[in-house]
């Protein structure tokens, strides 16, 4: 019976021991850190990896993350440089570089950083009125993160942002603001409407001003043609004026050669003379002035018909002159023409 409860004993004891050696094997994860102490005070910090405790001595106090966390902390009452009350929540991100520190240094943590990040918030947004406020969330984010990682860092913590996640003003300037943005878009797409008008009606004008031009110009142009075109029929006409005197002038020179190389006499003479009358009568003046040589044409005329009747070859060389008379009359008229 005695050998029964010794080998109970025995078997607990060893099991005893086995737990409490099992209890000081403590393996750490990646990214995570253990504090540990011995006899109530701090001893060292567990890495991650297979890490040893002495029984009964040592203690691990706290296992902390090391790794970056994020904290959206709830609605925060602030108030404006203008007295205008808002609801504003921030989200801040931070990392625990100093697992001692953290562990020592403040017993909350967490509450301790929302506090503080409401205090230094409502600080930061009265110095603002309400437009900078809604129009500043980069210079309040800056400002709020400066602050608070002074603040933490001997609490062994590191803030790496600090952003306002909404801004909520009352319900009476949210219309308020509504209202106001309704009529800068009014005012904007009235003066967008000007503009286009504006602008419109500058192209249209500069339109109409080149098409002015563009008329002119082809007017201009086409006066200009017309000019030359009826300079140069002037010319071709004078041209063909001045060509067909010279031929009638020199037809005429070759017929006073002709008449003076055949020997015309005193009746042919005056005959011609009677045919210039023609034309003299021909005009519209009523009185007609005659030379003193044609006082003698009518008497070359009585004299005529005798003058034809005294021997055949004065008649034949007569009717020989007359024909070439007529051959350069028709010469002189085809010119004309």
């Amino acid at each position: 019976m005695g050998e029964i409860i010794g080998s109970v004993l025995g078997l607990l004891a060893v099991i005893i021991v086995l737990a409490i050696l099992a209890g000081s094997i403590k393996i750490v994860r990646q990214s995570e850190e253990g504090i540990v102490e011995r006899l109530g005070r701090f001893h060292k910090k567990m890495t991650s990896g297979l890490n040893f405790l002495i029984p009964i001595l040592d203690r691990q106090r706290a296992r902390l993350d090391m790794r970056e966390k994020v904290i959206d902390f709830p609605p925060q009452p602030v108030k404006t440089k203008d007295n205008v009350t808002m609801q504003i929540d921030t989200v801040v991100y931070f990392q625990i570089t100093d697992s001692v520190k953290y562990t020592y240094e403040i017993s909350n943590p967490i509450p301790a950083i929302e506090n503080l990040t409401a205090t230094t918030l409502r600080n930061i947004i009265g110095e603002l009125d309400l437009d900078e406020t809604l129009t500043s969330r980069d210079l309040v984010n800056s400002k709020l993160r400066i602050i608070l990682d002074e603040a933490t860092d001997k609490w062994g913590i590191k803030v790496n942002r600090v952003e306002l996640k909404n801004i909520m003003p009352p319900r009476d300037i949210q219309e308020a603001m509504e209202k106001q943005m309704r009529a800068e878009r009014e005012r904007r797409e009235t003066i967008l409407r000007a503009d286009g008008d504006r602008e419109s009606s500058i192209r249209r004008a500069e339109g109409n001003k080149r098409a002015e031009i563009l008329n002119a110009e082809a007017v201009k142009q086409r006066t200009i043609l017309h000019a030359q075109a009826e300079r140069e029929k002037r010319i071709l006409e004078a041209e063909g004026e001045a060509e067909a005197i010279l031929k009638v002038r020199k037809a005429m020179a070759e017929g006073i050669k002709l008449i003076t190389k055949a020997g015309p006499d005193k009746e042919y003479l005056a005959l011609e003379a009677l045919k210039s009358m023609e034309y003299v009568a021909d005009g519209k003046s009523t009185k007609i002035i005659l030379p003193n040589e044609m006082a003698n044409v009518f008497g070359y005329l009585a004299g005529l018909s005798e003058a034809f009747k005294d021997d055949k070859t004065k008649d034949e060389k007569n009717i020989n002159l007359n024909k070439n008379i007529n051959s350069i009359d028709s010469n002189n008229k085809d010119i004309e023409k």
